[in-house]
């Protein structure tokens, strides 16, 4: 009688929940993974933000929008990028994002090139350290702007969980610094953060979150590399083991200016280990600075793991039946005790054995959608010496 009681109370108040939750993307019959559909459709010039420009003046903001021609799927994941340019220069129709967003929209992803704010006075470090953040806010706002629209109109059919960033080169940096400059206490106090109106910056949508699914590194490299901590995103980095831009390892970075010390991709992978961040690093054995850039056979260098890293954290294979926590909770799969609501879990606690709460607590995290601990291809990237 008292496991029967459990049963009907687990179905009868986790249902609403689960009806609530929209299920993971439908990685089956290749997508996500296979070039489905022929056509893509662009939609051009979306303005996403109206920020401050370096004037003081407003200035909009544009995207462009592909998505798989016909799609019928009404929720589908978004992989955000952002040009080069040494945030000097580069637009958003940039021929590698171009072919990135083409490429990703004819898997079933829909994919946003963004343009960004440009330019930067005193030309000095100060300078460019500001633009960065500028840019980084940027980012963050389309982040934002695409999950209200998640949660309201839809036109875009994005679903908001599964918002992806990545660039390449400068578009690198700002995406690396959306994913793990998140303490207003780690940018330095002469770029006065909040006088560019702090992280988030000012480009609308506030109470979304700008907080991405993980992070495609093209030849980028972040100022710190504690900015990485236990629980960030993953990351997958790819780039050549000879740029002489942006440092491979840790080194000076700057050309005309004054140089700063940053961590390129191989000292990120490090870090990402020691912390238990799930990363991917693909060296361009080689190579220098953004090379799919000039040589177009390296786009399948940088395009094929790109499919390869996004796949996995789409939900494929997440948690298993709701009612084996119920039935059986100390032989349940991981991360099926995260889709009860709270009520539930506060019943199961008064209501079960000792041992078996412990069980469920214990071998069950409350989380949503858990990514894996390893991805494919994440080990075996071997590094040159610092």
């Amino acid at each position: 009688m008292r496991f029967l009681l459990l049963l009907f109370l687990t179905i009868g108040l986790a249902t609403p929940a689960l009806q609530a939750q929209p299920a993971p993307p439908d990685t089956t019959k290749g997508r996500y993974h296979r070039p489905l559909f022929a056509q893509v459709k662009v939609r051009r010039n979306v303005e996403f933000a109206q920020v401050s420009g370096l004037l003081g003046q407003t200035q909009p903001l544009y995207l462009d929008f592909y998505e798989p021609s016909g799609d019928t799927v009404r929720r589908r994941p978004l992989v955000l990028l952002a040009h080069e340019g040494a945030f000097v220069t580069g637009t958003r129709d940039d021929v590698v994002m171009t072919e990135l967003c083409t490429r990703l929209a004819r898997l079933g992803y829909t994919a946003a090139s963004i343009d960004y704010r440009l330019l930067f006075f005193p030309f000095d470090s100060v300078g460019i350290g500001r633009a960065a953040i500028r840019a980084t806010q940027d980012m963050r706002a389309a982040v934002r702007f695409f999950r209200h629209d998640a949660a309201k109109a839809r036109q875009f059919k994005v679903d908001g969980r599964y918002i992806f960033v990545g660039g390449s080169s400068a578009g690198a940096f700002m995406a690396l610094q959306t994913a793990y400059l998140d303490k207003a206490a780690e940018v330095p106090a002469y770029l006065n953060l909040a006088a560019l109106g702090g992280l988030e910056g000012s480009g609308g949508y506030a109470g979304y979150s700008s907080r991405p699914r993980g992070v495609i590194n093209l030849c980028g490299a972040l100022a710190q590399a504690g900015w990485l901590q236990a629980g960030d995103v993953p990351l997958l980095s790819i780039q050549g083991t000879r740029d002489g831009i942006v440092p491979y390892n840790r080194g000076l970075i700057g050309g005309p200016l004054p140089a700063q010390v940053v961590a390129g991709s191989a000292v990120l992978r490090r870090r990402a280990q020691a912390v238990g961040v799930p990363n991917v690093l693909r060296p361009l054995r080689g190579a220098g600075h953004v090379p799919y850039s000039f040589e177009p056979t390296y786009l399948d260098s940088v395009f094929v793991p790109m499919r390869d890293f996004l796949r996995p954290l789409l939900g494929a294979g997440a948690p298993g039946p709701l009612l084996a926590a119920a039935l059986n909770p100390r032989r349940a799969g991981v991360a099926t005790a995260a889709l009860l609501p709270r009520r539930v879990q506060l019943a199961l606690s008064t209501m079960l054995a000792e041992d078996t709460k412990t069980a469920l607590e214990n071998r069950l995290p409350r989380t949503e959608q858990p990514l894996p601990a390893v991805l494919p291809a994440a080990t075996g990237a071997t590094e040159p010496p610092e």
